[in-house]
């Protein structure tokens, strides 16, 4: 005769077969590589759009979709790796940001698995992929160009400060767009008869180096040129620039938000967010070679009128009329 225990174990041993049966026919969440060229501490607002932008796909990290970081904390050498395991990995999309170095290396790594980049850089010219509309392949995401914007820049700070003889630019070498940068700066410098002293810093110690630099040739105005390595490093070079009582110009308002002079370029919270929507809709099926090459609807001039004051520089009334936001 069967016992009562005997019969209770049985059901009891079957429904946890049935519920283990269950959970190995649920599908595993995909998973998506994050793949950056900087590093997560001054990049956590960024983050959060990109997210923001893949929930509106409808894809919420830790329901029906994870992420996998990875930070290559400024070391662009280290990128090839980290993408490397990231395909190792497996996961179902590579977002590739900070630049084309990372959407580079995650293309070199894997021809199958689909990666979104968001990119400063010229996408065609860096190989990424074959024009904006069609781009092909397995790659397509934001481009905003920026690094074209360092001449635009120029152009706005020489404004700013037009008695300046002598302006300063900060160039990461290590940055691969960093010679077309160089290239359209001393075009636009020769254009309109700036002098500029072109200072290189790929490190936090040889930005400081940069500034001393900077200080003892008696340069007058600063332009940081685009990259994401500074991004990461905005508190250290702003509380610089604000030392040495240097008027410099940025490629992006978190630097003005960090107590900077002046920013021009694209809403980059807006940027990571359409990232994350084409992420999501890379995660629902639709191909990269589907989805043209976005490009930044918003651009934002932004004045810091309290570190103008600080600095002693008058904004010309043409400038803060064109400004999209002043802080006072």
């Amino acid at each position: 005769m069967i016992s009562r225990r005997e019969i209770m174990g049985a059901l009891l041993g079957g429904a946890a077969v049935f519920q283990y049966a269950v959970l190995a026919q649920q599908p595993a969440i995909p998973v998506v590589g994050f793949l950056h060229s900087a590093s997560l501490d001054t990049n956590r607002p960024l983050v959060a759009a990109f997210l923001h932008g893949l929930s509106e796909a409808g894809f919420n990290d830790g329901r029906n979709v994870a992420i996998e970081y990875r930070w290559a904390k400024g070391h662009y050498d280290r990128l090839p790796g980290l993408a490397a395991d990231l395909v190792a990995r497996g996961v179902a999309v590579i977002a590739a940001v900070g630049g084309n170095a990372p959407a580079q290396a995650a293309k070199a790594a894997t021809a199958k698995i689909p990666i979104v980049f968001i990119s400063g850089g010229d996408p065609v010219r860096a190989g990424l992929v074959a024009s904006l509309n069609r781009p092909g392949g397995n790659v397509t995401g934001v481009s905003f160009i920026a690094s074209v914007l360092v001449a635009k820049n120029l152009q706005l700070l020489h404004q700013l400060v037009p008695k300046a003889a002598l302006i300063g630019v900060l160039v990461n070498p290590d940055y691969p767009d960093s010679e077309l940068q160089l290239r359209e700066l001393k075009e636009a410098a020769g254009a309109i008869k700036q002098q500029i002293l072109v200072e290189s810093a790929s490190t936090e110690s040889s930005i400081d180096a940069a500034f001393t630099s900077l200080v003892r040739q008696r340069v007058e105005a600063l332009l940081v040129a685009n990259d994401p390595f500074f991004g990461s490093l905005r508190d250290q070079i702003v509380a610089l620039a604000t030392r040495h009582a240097i008027a410099a110009f940025y490629f992006g308002r978190e630097f003005v938000d960090a107590g900077g002079l002046i920013s021009y370029g694209p809403s980059l919270a807006d940027v990571y967010r359409q990232a994350g929507s084409y992420t999501g809709k890379v995660l629902s099926g639709t191909k990269p070679a589907d989805l043209p090459v976005m490009q930044p609807t918003r651009f934002e001039l932004v004045i810091n009128l309290n570190a103008a004051k600080a600095l002693g520089v008058e904004v010309p009334q043409l400038i803060l009329a064109g400004a999209d936001e002043v802080i006072e």
